[in-house]
C-alpha cells in the first residue's frame, strides 16, 4: 500500500534528475504544490510530460529544469501562450528545450497504452495535419478491416505526480470533478506519488468519483491548497487573478525570475487562500 509522507519527503523519494516526469491534472487538480517542491530540489535534465503544459510547466521550463517537453497543446486557456516555454523554443533561454507534440487524444491514447502494459496505442487522428510528418507517430493497416490507423508509443514516464481531493490512511486515493488522465497516468508510472487536500479514515463515495487503490500509488502527501492556482472541485476554487497576472509575469525575463525567487523558492505561495467548504458547490470554469 502507499506510504504517507510528508511532501518534501515524498519529492526526494521519488523524483531523480534526468527523470521522465508527468504533472498531470486536466484544468483542476493541477499539482502546482508538488511541482515547486521538485524546483526547491534544485532537479534538473527533466523530461517533462503534460497533456497541456500550463503555468506549472511554464514556471519548471523558465527556470532551466526541463530538458525536454513532450505534450500536446502548449498553451493555457485563460492565459494564452507560454511566454518562458516559448522563449526556450525560439531562443533557447534559459537553455534549449527539445519538444515532442501530440493532440490530446495520440497523448491519452499513449497513456492508456502505457497503464494496460501494451507497446503502443491506435486511434483514428493525425491524419491530414502536418503534425504527423512531425512527431513520434505511425501509421499501421487494420487486421481486420485494412483501415489506416495511427499508432503512438505508450507513456511509461519514470514518474507520475497528480492532485487528488481526499485520501485514507492506507493511500487509497479519491478524486472527483474533471477526470482527466490521472488514472491511466499513475497506472503507467513506474513510481507515483499523489497529494492530496485531505487525509480521512474513510473514503466516502461520490458521484463521478474515481478511486486509485493504495496498491497502485508509491507515496501519498498531504498538501491543503496543493492545486492553487488551479483548484480542488467542492473544496477550493480556481485564482483567475491568478492566472491572468502569469501573463504580464512571464513576459520578461527578469519579472518572471524575481517572482518565483520570491513566491516559489524563497516564500510562501503566492496565490490567494481559496480553500472552501468540503461540500461547497462545484465552480464551472469556462
Amino acid at each position: 500500500m502507499a506510504r504517507v509522507l510528508p511532501l518534501a519527503d515524498a519529492i526526494a523519494e521519488v523524483v531523480r534528475d534526468g527523470d521522465v516526469v508527468a504533472l498531470e491534472g486536466f484544468t483542476h487538480l493541477i499539482p502546482f504544490a508538488a511541482g515547486h517542491e521538485v524546483l526547491r530540489q534544485g532537479r534538473r535534465d527533466l523530461e517533462l510530460v503534460r497533456m497541456t503544459p500550463d503555468l506549472l510547466y511554464d514556471q519548471m521550463v523558465g527556470v532551466g529544469a526541463a530538458a525536454r517537453l513532450v505534450f500536446s497543446y502548449g498553451g493555457n486557456p485563460g492565459v494564452g501562450s507560454l511566454h518562458r516555454f516559448r522563449d526556450a523554443v525560439e531562443h533557447g533561454w534559459p537553455r534549449p528545450l527539445a519538444i515532442e507534440e501530440h493532440s490530446h487524444a495520440g497523448m491519452a491514447a499513449r497513456y492508456a497504452a502505457g497503464a494496460s502494459d501494451l507497446p503502443f496505442g491506435v486511434l483514428r487522428g493525425y491524419a491530414g495535419t502536418d503534425l504527423e510528418a512531425r512527431t513520434n507517430v505511425s501509421r499501421i493497416a487494420c487486421p481486420f478491416t485494412g483501415e489506416s490507423l495511427a499508432a503512438v508509443p505508450a507513456l511509461r514516464p519514470d514518474v507520475v505526480i497528480v492532485h487528488a481531493q481526499e485520501s485514507d490512511r492506507r493511500g487509497n486515493v479519491q478524486l472527483w470533478g474533471i477526470p482527466g488522465v490521472q488514472k491511466e497516468a499513475v497506472l503507467a508510472a513506474s513510481r507515483s506519488l499523489v497529494t492530496v487536500e485531505r487525509i480521512v479514515e474513510r473514503l466516502e463515495p461520490r458521484p463521478g468519483g474515481v478511486v486509485l487503490p493504495g496498491w497502485a500509488i508509491d507515496v501519498v502527501a498531504e498538501a491543503p491548497g496543493g492545486s492553487q492556482p488551479s483548484y480542488a472541485a467542492g473544496i477550493t476554487v480556481r485564482d483567475n487573478d491568478g492566472y491572468r497576472e502569469w501573463d504580464r509575469i512571464a513576459r520578461d525575463r527578469s519579472v518572471f525570475l524575481a517572482w518565483m525567487e520570491e513566491h516559489v523558492f524563497a516564500g510562501p505561495s503566492p496565490y490567494r487562500d481559496l480553500t472552501g467548504t468540503p461540500d461547497a458547490p462545484i465552480e464551472v470554469v469556462r
